[in-house]
């Protein structure tokens, strides 16, 4: 068996929190790649962390380089490299920066590990992991886009706050692309197995779904410099260990539609089923017109973004 082993492609705050989360978790070993203008800054980072092994007791070998050579035979790859957003900025300004990296780590990773399950987390995401798919050339069901796993825990998230409940024992669901078109099913929410609207007025619902929905840029002019990394980083990691140990979670990710949801030949956020086969399943939940309507409308918006990337 031997270990698994993690590369994580772009160094920033992000990939230094899931090598954390990596090594915390004793997923395996860990590999946190970057440009080499930041080579020392991640061998740094990695240094850091592999000192804090005893105090976790943890034994992940943790490693930071600037050679592609040095991820031959990862299990699983997480992209996070590219630029993050600034205040703004909308997704799809930073489209064309982000293309032109995805292109360079998609070329590589397709060369040294080829067999690997890879996450692209760069955005605009449902563009960017189509670009890697197209680029890659390698099989669609062992790509996805992390976004969905992030959205619904952010429609959780503010579920729990508005309730004072666990945010544990709330289940929810979010379709369609990363940005603001996305798609949270209110409807299917539920807290401890009661429907949200039993336990929420209309209007309240309606402010949690607007805030889901531009969650991402509530940060971005928070921080007023980057964006998200604590909560992006930990919903990688959890589509990474459900791959790593065939957990068959049903997370919700940027997958390959084919036919599913009427939509052929892009990613967009739906419920999957993944586990060792990587993406294994999608999940078609039966959307009302008015549901289908705003997932449309989201395919729209991850055609318009797919057309721009010419591929």
């Amino acid at each position: 068996m031997g270990r698994k082993k993690i590369a994580l492609i772009g160094g920033g705050q992000i990939g230094g929190i899931m090598a954390l989360l990596a090594a915390q978790r004793e997923m395996g070993d860990v590999v946190l790649l970057d440009i080499p203008e930041k080579e020392n800054v991640v061998k740094g980072k990695m240094l850091d962390l592999t000192e804090t092994n005893p105090l976790f007791s943890s034994s992940s070998c943790l490693t930071g380089t600037k050679n592609y050579a040095d991820l031959a035979g990862a299990d699983v790859t997480i992209t996070t490299a590219g630029l993050p957003r600034k205040p703004g900025m909308s997704r799809e300004d930073l489209l064309n920066i982000n293309l032109q990296i995805i292109s360079e780590v998609a070329t590589n990773l397709k060369k040294y590990c080829p067999d690997a399950f890879h996450i692209v987390v760069t955005n605009p995401l449902d563009s960017m992991v189509f670009a890697f798919m197209k680029v890659s050339g390698l099989p669609k069901h062992k790509i996805a886009g992390m976004a969905g796993v992030l959205d619904t825990a952010r429609f959780r998230s503010f579920v729990g706050m508005e309730l004072n409940v666990s945010p544990k024992d709330v289940s929810a669901l979010v379709l369609g692309g990363h940005g603001p078109t996305m798609v949270p099913l209110a409807r299917l929410a539920t807290v401890g197995g009661i429907p949200l609207s039993e336990l929420l007025p209309q209007e309240k619902i309606d402010a949690i779904v607007y805030r889901t929905r531009e969650a991402g840029t509530e940060i971005v002019n928070l921080l007023g410099s980057g964006s998200a990394y604590f909560s992006p980083a930990t919903s990688a990691i959890e589509m990474a260990e459900a791959y790593l140990k065939d957990q068959k979670r049903i997370l919700t990710c940027a997958a390959y539609l084919n036919g599913e949801y009427g939509i052929t030949g892009y990613y967009i956020g739906v419920p999957a089923i993944i586990g060792a086969g990587g993406v294994e399943k999608v999940l078609e939940v039966k959307l009302t017109d008015s549901e289908k309507a705003a997932l449309n409308n989201s395919l729209e918006a991850v055609k318009k973004a797919v057309a721009e990337t010419k591929l």
